[in-house]
């Protein structure tokens, strides 16, 4: 969602960090480094020994190696450009040449502080960079990393060339495997973990859970966590490993399995079959300026846009409501309004993002905060739920895991909403869609942003522009067919032209993909080969413009989602 009028595309994005880039120099021929700082910078341990990647972005490969077994293969997502670090021993004061052969597309090679270079290449090309140490430095980082969602690149052979540091060598020894791990404490709905300490001469950084087959979650360095959001009734196995500080993990220790009490299911939200979302804005930028009293009473739920960032805690969330903007808009006021919204059957939740959001929850310290300071929030306002709308990226991990704390900890009824942009729900392996799978159990509704996108892969492999039925009908179906419930998906399009920089549509192109969807009849070329009656609806950016624009969404559009079967 946008503050102002438009919103960059991706490429156009990213064509303009390149160009930033474009000086720095591409170097091709053979190093002639006679000192490497680099640990298994050839990455024939076959491991990452000595690197820190991004959760779940990097490994050691075999089959691709420019010399030698192993490479490091790094894959980005939609909100991840899979970099990869290590920490080395420097001398201050000391000049440092760094490469690497690398092959893919996008592929940077730099240090933290220092100088970076990057290229695309389908073939190994060598990549090299200089930088000098300050007066007081004892040790650099160095990094690779891709773009976001750009496909797989390949990293081997780095190379750090310069005098030696004086500190201790990098360390390269995993922690001991925690033992002990016991399940029990069962609920209709979580498990209580708890496991021995392990030791290294490090220390220990974080334990990560293993849930079953599922992604690994970051719980911090304790011994005791609860796993939530479980059905009743039901057998979980877990296991547990320990990380240290430079990125070093322990095998995973011996699964254990224990099983939820018998119990009611996670009950539905108090929401109609299908709904009609619109968000709030929470500041003034030419359209109308509402109160949540003069929202219509065709939205069934209101999105509070935006929450702002706790610059005291990271991950945190605060909200203040922009009184001077919305013409004196009291908080007592706005209080009260949401207060007589739900008693006339509305819900209201808060957004947290839009384009100008800096919230980031990227680790298991942010999770934690994002969940404390949101209940405090919600309880203070009478908010319903939460709303994700990051459009700078989501780490699927440490969301969910920030997600289910703050689901548990509210109570059951919570909505949980997103808004993912067109491109993050493009594939089941990009982070927003991977944290809609994860939280599959407890997620409301998914209404990606279907504008300010361009053309877009539809699900039937085709190439559709922004602003036809076909568009519409032919993203959604990818979410459908991904993995997500009917009722999880509803179409996200701006109220008005003004709403977005592009892809607005009228209310009849809307309703005609809705009914496409829902009951196969009014598609475009593309007619997708079901239907799912129990699509959950529409939403809008946002009920403001949509005041600004004769209210024309919520009369038009709302009445057909009502009417849907």
């Amino acid at each position: 969602m946008t503050r102002s009028r438009s919103r960059r595309p991706l490429a156009a994005i990213t064509s303009a960090v390149l160009l930033a880039l474009g000086g720095l120099t591409l170097v091709q021929g053979t190093s002639s480094a006679a000192t490497n700082l680099v640990t298994n910078g050839t990455f024939e341990t076959g491991s990452l020994a000595g690197w820190s990647c991004s959760a779940g972005t990097g490994a050691a490969v075999s089959g691709n190696a420019r010399t030698g077994t192993y490479a490091l293969q790094g894959t980005p997502t939609s909100g991840d450009t899979a970099r990869c670090s290590q920490t080395v021993s420097v001398r201050p004061s000391s000049t440092y040449t760094l490469s690497a052969w690398v092959k893919g597309s996008n592929v940077y090679l730099g240090s933290d502080g220092g100088a970076s270079t990057w290229t695309t290449s389908s073939t190994w090309s060598q990549l090299t960079t200089t930088f000098t140490t300050s007066a007081s430095a004892t040790t650099a980082t160095i990094y690779l990393h891709g773009w976001y969602g750009v496909p797989a690149y390949q990293a081997d052979d780095v190379v750090l060339d310069g005098p030696g540091g004086t500190g201790p060598p990098p360390d390269t020894t995993a922690p001991s495997t925690p033992g002990g791990l016991t399940v029990g404490s069962p609920t209709s709905s979580s498990l209580r973990l708890n496991w021995s300490a392990a030791t290294d001469a490090s220390g220990i950084d974080h334990y990560e859970v293993v849930r079953g087959s599922e992604a690994p979650v970051s719980v911090g360095n304790v011994t005791t966590w609860t796993a939530t959001g479980l059905a009743p009734s039901t057998s979980y196995s877990f296991k547990v490993r320990a990380c240290d500080p430079s990125g070093n993990c322990s095998p995973y220790g011996a699964s254990v399995s224990g099983t939820t009490s018998s119990g009611p299911t996670v009950p539905p939200t108090s929401l109609p079959k299908h709904i009609l979302t619109g968000y709030w804005q929470n500041f003034n930028n030419g359209a109308a300026a509402q109160r949540i009293s003069d929202v219509p009473a065709a939205y069934d739920l209101i999105a509070v846009a935006f929450a702002d960032a706790d610059a005291s805690r990271p991950g945190g969330i605060t909200f203040n409501l922009d009184s001077a903007g919305l013409n004196g808009y009291t908080v007592a006021q706005f209080k009260a309004d949401i207060a007589a919204k739900k008693a006339a059957g509305k819900r209201v939740i808060l957004s947290v993002g839009g384009e100008r959001g800096t919230i980031s929850v990227g680790n298991a310290t942010a999770a934690a905060n994002f969940a404390s300071t949101a209940l405090s929030v919600l309880r203070e306002y009478g908010f319903d739920g939460i709303d994700i709308d990051l459009e700078n990226g989501v780490n699927a991990q440490y969301m969910g895991q920030a997600l289910r704390s703050l689901q548990s900890q509210f109570g059951a009824g919570m909505i949980i909403a997103m808004a993912p942009q067109t491109i993050d729900m493009q594939s089941p392996q990009f982070e927003y869609f991977k944290l809609a799978l994860a939280i599959k159990d407890i997620l409301t509704v998914v209404n990606v942003q279907y504008y300010n996108s361009g053309a877009m892969n539809g699900c039937n492999g085709q190439v559709y522009s922004q602003g036809s039925v076909d568009f519409i009908t032919a993203q959604a179906c990818i979410m459908l067919q991904g993995g997500l419930r009917p009722d999880q998906v509803g179409l996200g399009l701006p109220a008005s032209n003004r709403g977005a920089g592009s892809g607005y549509v009228s209310p009849t192109i809307v309703n005609n993909a809705l009914d496409c969807l829902t009951k196969g009849t009014n598609c475009g070329s593309f007619k997708p080969s079901t239907t799912w009656p129990t699509l959950r609806g529409a939403m809008t950016w946002s009920t403001n413009w949509d005041a600004t624009n004769g209210n024309q969404f919520s009369n038009q559009v709302g009445a057909h989602v009502h009417s849907l079967p």
